[in-house]
């Protein structure tokens, strides 16, 4: 078992490492100068000081090699610094940390309630025995996956904000500004839980194990639920650690969709602004967010069937 942990921890680190390094290639790449477009729209002009420039850029790094920026910024971010962002001054910590509890909570409620949503559509859909009800049930989730989040989110502000007034259109205004929102992340995640789980718990129920329950007098609900539904919910559970990182992603179209605080927004004004430092810890905090998700996942997995630590340590490189 530790073998597996370590194994699945170091994979973990490497996923960071390389995040962190992609993204900081791609932002070295891009066209345009992060110094100027923090000067000011007129320093491409020519407008501002060119001292001031060469200033700026020595301040934030950016007149060193590309190999001492990277060697520079690794090492400060292994220890939890990603410095000021070049838009606001500010320590990027201090600037996701503030943005940081609003997308959490949205995101959280989202995955809970696709969870729910998700998996107890798979669970009657299997369940019934009438052949027309399993079949339109079973018609929803590729329906839910298909229609794009943003056109979900505008069609739920239509009804339920302005037509029945019964939840606020935009802004962080409590619980009842987060159930649009977090519905309008929950309909797509929770389509592609149900999907997985659904598919996975028909072919559980063929299985010759079930067959056997059957025999021994077990009630259709137990085998169901009991014997079914756990060696079923592991394609589900693989796919829950993915869609948590892309809830992440998610919160950017659904922040700016309800006009929302958060990791998002912070998002979208980086990026507007080339504010390098700031991307860079926002893609980092995503891919931990990703990375810890899937981890909680691996470890759950040897709970659910002991056979993957087994597997894992005929097959790991630390065998």
């Amino acid at each position: 078992m530790r073998r597996y942990v370590v194994k699945r921890v170091a994979q973990a680190v490497g996923v960071l490492w390389a995040a962190y390094t992609v993204s900081f290639l791609v932002l070295i790449l891009l066209p345009g100068d992060p110094v100027s477009a923090m000067a000011g729209a007129g320093a491409e002009a020519g407008t501002v000081d060119p001292a001031q420039l060469a200033r700026l850029r020595h301040e934030y790094g950016f007149d060193k090699p590309v190999l001492a920026q990277y060697a520079d910024h690794l090492g400060r971010a292994v220890r939890g610094d990603f410095g000021d962002a070049i838009s606001t001054g500010r320590p990027v910590t201090s600037t996701l940390g503030d943005a940081l509890p609003q997308t959490l909570t949205l995101t959280g409620t989202a995955l809970l309630l696709a969870v729910v949503l998700g998996g107890g559509l798979a669970v009657l859909a299997t369940y019934t025995s009438r052949r027309w009800l399993r079949q339109l049930l079973l018609s929803l989730p590729p329906l839910g996956v298909s229609v794009p989040t943003f056109w979900v989110g505008l069609l739920l502000v239509e009804v339920f904000s302005f037509r029945l007034r019964w939840f606020p259109a935009f802004g962080n205004d409590g619980p009842r500004g987060l159930v649009l929102p977090a519905l309008t992340l929950a309909i797509p995640t929770g389509a592609q839980i149900a999907q997985v789980l659904a598919k996975s718990l028909l072919t559980a129920l063929d299985q010759a194990y079930v067959e056997t329950a059957r025999a021994k007098g077990a009630g259709r609900l137990r085998i169901h639920l009991r014997h079914a539904l756990r060696n079923a919910s592991l394609p589900a559970l693989t796919v829950v650690g993915l869609l948590a990182g892309q809830l992440i992603a998610g919160s950017v179209v659904v922040e700016t969709v309800f006009s929302r605080d958060g990791l998002g927004r912070v998002t979208v004004a980086a990026v507007t602004a080339q504010d390098i430092p700031l991307v860079q810890g926002v893609v980092v905090f995503g891919a931990l967010i990703f990375v810890l998700a899937n981890l909680i996942v691996d470890l759950v997995y040897p709970l659910l069937d002991p056979r993957i630590v087994v597997a894992s340590g005929r097959k790991g490189s630390f065998a």
